[in-house]
């Protein structure tokens, strides 16, 4: 890595964060003493820090990279390593294929040399991130608030899964107006060994049971949770006596729907807007959009696409068109100040959207019903299929090679009607280990290896 910015820089800066995943702190400190070592200015977060505070201060001091030290919401045992580029975008394309140039030319016994200072305390070459970089972090969501202040008495939990939000997203709650915020607090600790929620993902109902019952015991009106790095979220809203997990599609057309409506009866929709989205996510929401007149871009799975998309809207001087990007796995931005899903934005616009319902007696179930009503009801379903090794791999060849020889393949008892291969690199998008069928009944289906983990995916749609 550190190779790889100097290629770039005569004066390479690097941004370092971490969060509560076990050895975290350890590995992030490792990062930035080599770094320093081969030549860089390291910038380290001195305490753990949601992701997409990184990819913010990765613009706001104009660093030439970043490295946030992370497994995001995967399992446990899980621990990963997210690099941004000077644009607070995690790397595509030729930067992947760069660094990974670097990486096989290294030499190991390089690692093996000491930094003549200790590393975990600030030096010359190895700076602590100010607050003042938080504090503008915050204030930049803060900005993308549609209304100036809660009205009614909306009742939120909220839980970090054992994560890096919790100060992040407490703090913007509190600002924009919940009086009544209830955090869960057996999860409020980080703990990378997560006991209450073995795997993390905020997409999961085993990971809100304890925000649910929190829940029905203080009768609130909201449940929100963010994964350990604090990127995604989730929600849950009371149904009856019951709560109601909503999925990360359902929170998407309801966060599109609320900010194009709000921002269109206040007149700061800008000209010529545009809402990106990934090639797995419900179509629901290019609805929503063609509605509200908004230009729908269409990426790959991952959202360091949508992040690169916003980054080629600001070369040409386009940025402000931005007004929503999301990914059905509970990823959203709100805005362009940072190039990665936020789930402190997406956290502050979701109760403030809980709030303006709630004083017209609405639940987000009640608009989300509406919103059905309007443009059909799209049910989706994501199937997991997990295998061992490389089995996930040779199963994509053999899914390929049947659509391609068998003109009677059926998916799910229908047949299979079109399909499109994304290694072919179609719809203008790069090659890709993708495929997307349609099948007799409707359906449509994008079936694809997970990045992370030996699964195979398959993202069903049909509108009912």
């Amino acid at each position: 890595m550190a190779a790889y910015v100097k290629s770039r820089s005569e004066e390479p800066k690097v941004a370092v964060a971490y969060d509560s995943r076990n050895q975290s702190e350890a590995f992030a400190q490792e990062t930035a003493r080599v770094l320093a070592l081969k030549g860089c200015q390291v910038y380290i977060f001195p305490k753990l820090m949601p992701t997409p505070v990184l990819s913010f201060a990765v613009r706001y001091l104009k660093c030439d990279a970043g490295i946030c030290v992370t497994a995001s919401h995967n399992p446990r045992e899980y621990n990963g390593y997210k690099v941004y580029g000077a644009d607070g975008c995690q790397v595509t394309g030729g930067a992947v294929a760069a660094i990974q140039m670097y990486i096989e030319k290294s030499d190991a016994k390089e690692a093996e040399e000491d930094l003549p200072f200790a590393y975990f305390l600030e030096t010359e070459e190895i700076k602590h991130i100010s607050d003042k970089v938080i504090k503008a972090f915050l204030a930049a969501i803060i900005k993308k608030r549609t209304q100036k202040e809660l009205t009614s008495d909306l009742k939120v939990v909220y839980t970090p899964l054992h994560g890096a939000g919790l100060s992040c997203v407490s703090s913007i709650l509190k600002f924009i107006g919940v009086k009544e915020l209830h955090l869960v607090k057996e999860q409020a600790k980080p703990d990378g060994n997560f006991p209450t929620c073995p795997c993390p993902n905020p997409e999961e109902p085993e990971a809100l049971e304890l925000g649910i019952s929190y829940c029905k015991k203080l009768d609130a009106d909201l449940l929100i949770a963010t994964d350990p790095d604090s990127d995604r979220i989730g929600a849950a809203v009371r149904q009856g006596e019951e709560y109601r997990q909503l999925t990360g599609n359902q929170i998407g057309v309801l966060l599109l729907d609320y900010i194009l409506k709000c921002r269109k009866e206040a007149g700061t929709l800008p000209k010529k807007p545009v809402m990106i989205k990934t090639i797995v996510t419900t179509a629901m929401a290019d609805r929503i959009a063609e509605h509200y007149g908004v230009e729908v871009i269409h990426t790959l799975t991952g959202f360091k696409y949508i992040g690169e998309q916003i980054g080629i809207l600001e070369q040409k001087d386009e940025e402000d068109r931005f007004v929503f990007g999301f990914e059905e796995s509970c990823g959203y931005l709100i805005g362009s100040y940072v190039r990665d899903k936020d789930a402190v934005g997406a956290a502050m616009m979701i109760c403030e959207m809980a709030d303006t319902y709630k004083c017209i007696g609405k639940t987000l179930l009640d608009v989300l019903e509406e919103l059905y009503e309007t443009y059909g009801r799209y049910e989706t379903e994501l199937k997991n299929y997990t295998f061992e090794g490389e089995e996930a791999e040779r199963r994509m060849q053999l899914i390929r090679k049947g659509l391609a020889e068998k003109p009677d393949m059926k998916m799910q008892g229908s047949k299979v009607v079109r399909y499109k291969d994304y290694r072919d690199g179609v719809d203008g998008l790069p090659k890709s280990d993708v495929v997307k069928v349609w099948t007799e009944d409707g359906s449509e289906m994008v079936i694809r290896p997970s990045g992370t983990e030996p699964k195979i995916k398959v993202y069903i749609e049909k509108k009912i």
